[in-house]
């Protein structure tokens, strides 16, 4: 094996899926961070609604990930439901676009979302079938730093074409296929998969969770339990405006905790591999409930900015790590299923985190919204110290 593969512990594919997802968040983040302004400042929407269209667009995303993954798991393919999902995701771009209501931007969403829920479990399978078992959280920790770069693209891209276009939201939104469009191109042309034997529909896998152990089952309700708190990060940007940050600074900002994450994902899942995932995590839970209570205490635009940048560390320590430690508690013929069924119960706690986020925000305080967040953390914390006990791998 050469030294680079000793190294990293991934080849070609690892490394295309990492560019795929480059591609798309650039494509993605050039309008996530201007949808709540569009929204509150164009629109007229309240807190709840937008709480409302992102808790769906999540938890639609959620539901079909349980579905790809187990067809990929079934089907034996990754590479054209991934290509599948990227292209759906596009193609939801004109209609954000030209939307005069917020009805029409909740489809757009959904469509997104919709797109990503195709693609998400068999590109993790992708991940963790071509890694090596001793660098999956380096493969993982690497996947994450260039998705997220492309989310530091993204915002920076949509605060120069914001300024150059006069604040025109509209055609920033339609600007943004271009990424996405080279994200499919890259997946059609470069992942390629072995061919696997044949299998017989009796042998193939059934929708069921009886493939999955305890220890998966309790790691994915500790991460939905962690998720009630999670509240879409539109809560954080419109956050981020109410203690003075301006309109024009906000895609900076999010650039800001973007940069933070890519840089701290690949350091972040090396320490994992040598230290242990578990640790890694707990450090994760604790910080994202200090960083919360922050949220909800600050009162200056120059704490936000801090914030911001603890909440890219948070990512970093958490998001590629906590799919690193799922790989090590599935069955290898179950790999889609399981990612599919984690993301599911992660992103279908994203309604009820979005409306109960919303909701706190309109009737009793915005940073109730992140207080709750906060004891929702160090719940997760508590029970995850427990888990990690019981847990000898």
């Amino acid at each position: 094996m050469k030294r680079k593969n000793k190294f990293f512990g991934f080849g070609r594919n690892v490394t295309v899926a990492g560019l795929v997802s480059f591609f798309m968040d650039v494509s993605s983040e050039m309008i996530y961070p201007l949808v709540p302004l569009f929204l509150a400042n164009v629109l007229g929407v309240n807190k709840s609604v937008i709480g409302l269209i992102e808790g769906l667009a999540e938890s639609t995303a959620s539901l079909i990930k349980v579905f790809s993954g187990w067809t990929s798991d079934r089907i034996g393919n990754r590479k054209w439901l991934m290509a599948a999902g990227y292209g759906i995701s596009t193609l939801s771009r004109p209609l954000i676009a030209m939307a005069s209501g917020w009805h029409q931007v909740m489809g757009s969403r959904l469509i997104d979302r919709f797109g990503k829920g195709i693609r998400t479990a068999p590109r993790d399978a992708i991940i963790a079938e071509s890694s090596h078992s001793a660098w999956l959280g380096r493969a993982f920790g690497f996947h994450r730093a260039l998705d997220t770069m492309g989310a530091v693209v993204g915002p920076a891209l949509a605060f120069l074409l914001l300024s150059a276009l006069a604040n025109d939201y509209r055609k920033v939104f339609w600007l943004s296929m271009i990424p996405g469009v080279i994200s499919v191109a890259l997946i059609i042309i470069f992942i390629t998969e072995k061919k696997k034997p044949a299998i017989a529909p009796a042998d193939r896998p059934k929708l069921t969770f009886r493939h999955f152990d305890w220890r998966f089952n309790c790691f994915v309700g500790i991460a939905g339990i962690f998720a009630i708190g999670n509240s879409s990060d539109v809560f954080l940007i419109l956050r981020a405006q109410q203690v003075g940050v301006s309109t024009a600074m906000i895609p900076i900002v999010y650039l800001v905790f973007n940069l933070v994450y890519s840089l701290s994902a690949i350091p972040s899942g090396m320490a994992a591999d040598r230290f242990g995932k578990k640790r890694v995590i707990f450090l994760g839970f604790v910080l994202f409930s200090i960083l919360y209570f922050g949220f909800a205490a600050v009162s200056s635009a120059t704490g936000v900015w801090i914030l911001f940048c603890l909440y890219g560390l948070f990512m970093g320590l958490t998001e590629g790590i906590q799919k690193a430690f799922l790989t090590t508690l599935i069955p290898a013929d179950f790999k889609a299923t399981a990612f599919g069924v984690y993301n599911a119960v992660v992103g279908m706690a994203m309604l009820p985190a979005s409306l109960f986020g919303g909701w706190l925000w309109d009737r009793v305080s915005p940073a109730a919204t992140f207080y709750f967040g906060s004891a929702t953390a160090a719940v997760s914390a508590l029970l995850f110290i427990l888990f990690a006990a019981a847990v000898k791998k």
